[in-house]
Order: C-alpha cells, then sequence, then structure tokens
C-alpha cells in the first residue's frame, strides 16, 4: 500500500509500505525525556513570553466585556432591558470578533514573509502592535475607538504560527517535540490565567479595590471623595496598561535574547543579540568581580559571546547551509495536510466562541424560570466581573497541571491523534448540558459544583485539544521548509474561524435571549460544531499521528 512516512527529520515523505506506524514518541532505549532535558531551554524561554501576547491582549477584556459594553449602550443602569442586552451581546461578539479576523487577514502573510526574511522579525513586530493597542485601547471609551485598537492586535498577533515554526526549528529532534510542543499552549493557558485574573479583579478598579483606588484608597493621593480620578474617567484601563508593561518587558528580552531560526538565516548578524550577550557579560563580571575581587577572565569564559564580542565578524556565505527553492503550493497543501488544517480551524470554531458565550452568560441577570420546560428557559447566573475572572483562572491554572503533568503521559500511551478524538467526544457534551445551569437554584452548593463540572469539562477538553491539533498540523507538513507556510494557512483559518465563532455566537445568544431559550447557542452552535469536529477527526490519516 502506498503510503506517507517520516523522514529523518520528523516530516512526511512518500514511501511504499504496508507496515502500521505507531504513534509514541520514541528517544533511546530506556532514555527518559524530561522538561530539563530539552535543548535552547533560553530560546524556548523567550519564545515562550512571546506567546503571552495573544492571551493577554484577546482574553483579559472577557470577564468584564459584558460591563465594557454597557457602559457604552446602558450607561447608568444595573439592569439593562432585553433590547439593550440583546445589543450588549451582539456588540461583545463583534469586539471580541475583530481581534482573531485581523489575525486570519495577516497570518498567510506573515507565514510567507518568515518563510522568506525570517522568524525573528516578525514575532517583534507583534509585540509593539500588542504594547500599543493595549495603551490605546485602555483609554478608549468609543465603540468604534476600541474596534479599531482590537483590530490593531489583531494585525500584529497573526504571527502564532511563526511561533510554532520557531519550535519546530529551535528543537530538531523529535524525541523533544512532544514536550516542547506543549510549551506554547501551556503559556497560552498561563496567559489566559492571567489575563482572566487580572482582567476580572483589576477591571473597574474604584469599585473592586476600593483599598487601593476609593475614596480612602492607598492611591488616592489628592484625596477626591469618589475614588482616584483617571480610573473614574478610565474604569477599565488597569488590565490593559499592565498588559502593556509586561509585553514591553517582553520585547526588550526578544529584541536582546532572541535568535533567529530561519534555516539559512541563523547564522546571519544580530546586533540586538550581540548586544544583550555584551551587557550579559559585562554584568556577570562585575558581579564576579564585587563578589571574589577583581581578576583577570580568560577568553572562553565569556561563552559564545567572546569570538561575536571581540571579532564581531559574520559568517561567510559559503559557509552558510543552502537555502532550499521554495516548494509550489500545490505540493505543500496534501490531503494530510488538508484535514489536519481543517481540524485546526473547526477547534476555534466553537471553543472562541465558548470563551467569549461562557462570561457573557455568567454575567446576564438571571430569569424568573419558575415555569421552565426542557428547553424554554431564559437567563444567565448574574455574576460580577471578579468572581467570573478568578473562577475561570482557577480552573485555568487546573488546564497548566493537566498539560505538564497528564498530557504528556496520555499522548505516549494512545498517540496524539486519540487524545484529541477524546477531547473531541466531551466538548458536545459539556455544551449540550451547560445552559441546564441557568434552572438551578441562584444560590447554595450544587449551584457552584455544577458550573465548576461545566468549566472543568470544557479546559480539560480544551487541554488535550489545542497542543494535539499544533502536533498534527506539524507532522502533517511535507517538509521542514514550508512549516512556516503550513502554519501560516493553519493560523489563518483558525484566525477566521475564532472572528466567526464569537460573531455568530454571539448574535445566536442574543437571538435565543429574545426568544426566551438561552440553550439556543448551546444547542444549535456549540453542540453541532463540536460534533462536526468529532466527526471530521475520523477522517485524518493516522499516519499525521507519527
Amino acid at each position: 500500500m502506498h503510503r506517507r512516512e517520516l523522514s529523518k527529520e520528523g516530516f512526511l515523505s512518500e514511501s511504499n509500505s504496508s507496515q502500521n506506524v505507531t504513534s509514541k514518541p520514541r528517544g533511546k532505549k530506556g532514555e527518559v525525556i524530561t522538561w530539563m532535558s530539552l535543548p535552547n531551554k533560553d530560546q524556548l524561554f523567550i519564545l515562550a513570553l512571546c506567546r503571552l501576547s495573544e492571551p493577554l491582549s484577546n482574553t483579559c477584556l472577557l470577564p468584564y466585556i459584558y460591563y465594557l459594553i454597557k457602559s457604552i449602550v446602558a450607561p447608568g443602569t444595573d439592569k439593562p432591558s432585553d433590547y439593550e442586552a440583546a445589543q450588549i451581546s451582539k456588540m461583545s461578539g463583534i469586539l471580541v470578533a475583530a481581534f482573531p479576523l485581523a489575525q486570519f487577514a495577516t497570518s498567510m502573510f506573515w507565514g510567507r514573509i518568515s518563510d522568506a526574511r525570517g522568524r525573528k522579525y516578525i514575532i517583534l513586530f507583534g509585540l509593539v502592535a500588542s504594547v500599543i493597542s493595549n495603551l490605546a485601547f485602555g483609554l478608549s471609551r468609543s465603540f468604534g475607538a476600541l474596534m479599531f485598537w482590537r483590530i490593531l492586535a489583531g494585525l500584529g498577533n497573526g504571527n502564532v504560527g511563526v511561533m510554532r515554526t520557531m519550535t519546530a526549528e529551535i528543537v530538531k529532534e523529535r524525541k523533544y517535540q512532544t514536550r516542547a510542543f506543549l510549551l506554547l499552549p501551556l503559556i497560552f493557558n498561563a496567559g489566559m490565567v492571567a489575563g482572566l485574573a487580572l482582567g476580572g479583579v483589576l477591571a473597574d478598579p474604584v469599585t473592586n479595590l476600593a483599598w487601593l483606588f476609593g475614596p480612602s484608597g492607598l492611591f488616592n493621593f489628592y484625596g477626591n471623595p469618589l475614588g482616584v480620578d483617571w480610573t473614574m474617567r478610565y474604569p477599565y484601563a488597569l488590565p490593559a496598561f499592565l498588559n502593556a508593561t509586561v509585553l514591553g518587558l517582553t520585547l526588550l528580552l526578544a529584541i536582546f535574547g532572541l535568535k533567529e531560526s530561519l534555516p539559512g538565516k541563523e547564522h546571519e548578524r544580530d546586533y540586538g543579540v550581540l548586544i544583550g550577550r555584551s551587557v550579559m557579560f559585562r554584568l556577570k563580571k562585575v558581579i564576579v568581580g564585587r563578589s571574589q575581587g577583581y581578576k583577570a577572565v580568560r577568553l572562553d569564559d565569556m561563552g559564545d559571546s567572546a569570538e561575536e564580542i571581540v571579532e564581531d565578524k559574520p559568517v561567510p556565505p559559503a559557509a552558510r547551509p543552502p537555502t532550499r527553492p521554495p516548494m509550489p503550493f500545490r505540493k505543500i497543501f496534501t490531503w494530510d495536510v488538508l484535514t489536519a488544517i481543517v481540524s485546526f480551524g473547526l477547534l476555534p470554531l466553537h471553543n472562541a466562541a465558548f470563551m467569549h458565550i461562557y462570561p457573557v452568560y455568567l454575567s446576564t441577570p438571571p430569569a424568573d424560570n419558575t415555569k421552565a420546560t426542557l428547553f424554554n428557559f431564559n437567563g444567565g447566573l448574574g455574576l460580577r466581573s471578579p468572581s467570573i475572572g478568578l473562577y475561570l483562572s482557577l480552573f485555568g491554572i487546573a488546564g497548566i497541571l493537566l498539560q505538564l503533568f497528564v498530557y504528556p503521559r496520555i499522548q505516549a500511551r494512545i498517540g496524539t491523534l486519540g487524545v484529541f478524538r477524546i477531547a473531541c467526544f466531551v466538548f458536545p457534551v459539556t455544551y449540550a448540558l451547560a445552559p441546564y445551569l441557568s434552572v438551578l437554584p441562584h444560590t447554595g452548593f450544587l449551584r457552584w459544583f455544577l458550573i465548576a463540572v461545566v468549566t472543568c469539562a470544557q479546559v480539560l477538553s480544551r487541554t488535550l485539544a489545542i497542543p494535539s491539533t499544533v502536533i498534527l498540523l506539524t507532522n502533517s507538513a511535507p517538509a521542514k521548509n514550508v512549516l512556516g507556510t503550513v502554519h501560516g494557512a493553519g493560523n489563518s483559518l483558525s484566525s477566521l474561524a475564532r472572528a466567526v465563532g464569537p460573531a455568530v455566537g454571539g448574535w445566536v445568544y442574543a437571538w435565543g435571549m429574545g426568544h426566551g431559550v438561552v440553550g439556543a447557542v448551546w444547542w444549535f452552535y456549540l453542540t453541532v460544531v463540536a460534533g462536526a469536529a468529532l466527526a471530521w477527526s475520523y477522517t485524518m490519516n493516522p499516519i499525521v499521528d507519527e
């Protein structure tokens, strides 16, 4: 039977064989692969910090988006009318969708540019755009301005595929890749945890952090009787300002520490890295000199920076490895690549919609459901933004622990595709049951316990599914030098799905609320899409799981 096998580099090549291939990552016999055994940990660390840009910029507003839009649509009211509630749902969906829609517009572009020009500059541009857009978003007071800065942030963050490609180029040995490919989703989850927690706690600080920003707050230096003046004029600026600070520091670290990984360009002179090494060498010399007294420093103690700082000679072109010519598009997008890309897009089509709808649902005031039927009931749970942010972030921490300690073991036993199919099965079951939280008593242990069950099930599925889709997409690439293009295409479809999902989900949620059926979006959209993703997973070629 004619099928595809893995080349030595870990990518698929054509061969004729009928032998089945198992799907477990292997090192040498008896060798245990741990996080500490990963190569190039410094580069992976910097790249992982760069990955914080998207979750901090994109998810921080989710706990308070209902209240942010309400301050524009229905200012000064605690309980908006049905029409205003529907408008809040629609506008929040559009605002959430603007970010991934802009990502979709640029993902393929950044992927192709990175394949030709290099990875690092694309990542630096994304961080610059994120810093600027976060600062401006916090100071925006109209829906149009909010949309503009969300779009700019999305344009800059269309480089997620480039980061995934860098991971594959930094960690070339296949035995390390299961753990290496977990790093970006792991940091994404960590960023989501931080973003959700900080967004919930820091939004409207005069109310939520009155001891710091209120009338008697620690930072109310001028004694304003209502609270710190700028936090009253811009109640949702503090989370965005903190995001900009973190990403600004990450930008500096990337400039001076992140190395180019594109084959054929990794040996070119990078003045940012040279300056960073020079600074680190001088700091080390000062610290050692102060603690041990001054002494002569051998040239070999300077490490890699010695030759580059003292001689600073670029690698001659003849010494660089040859660059392969670009592969035609028709040879890149094989059946295995296409099936992996579709799965890569179906996941965020429902997951991103859930990430938008769930906080809005938790924020929506409860309704009188004394006459509820099996499908005809309405209202949300009426939680405040601090409760939503902290609650979702706690389960995000659980997701991080699962990625660190559980996912590698499950993946080693049943393979990446098996893990992905399990996650795809749990999603639709969770979505079908979630809206029944509305008919529970508004207080009591049972309500909170079942909220925890729904949240935990979705986080568990997401934790298993996201790294699996990244690995499957990477392994489907026909050659190493087209990874940027493959991930760019996957990220484009993923970004489009993350734009369509919240927009359509917000519209269906508003329609359901208006017709007294809050479960409409859960049953007719989320469950249907998740079921389609489960069915599609069985069209994927198991060889991609190698």
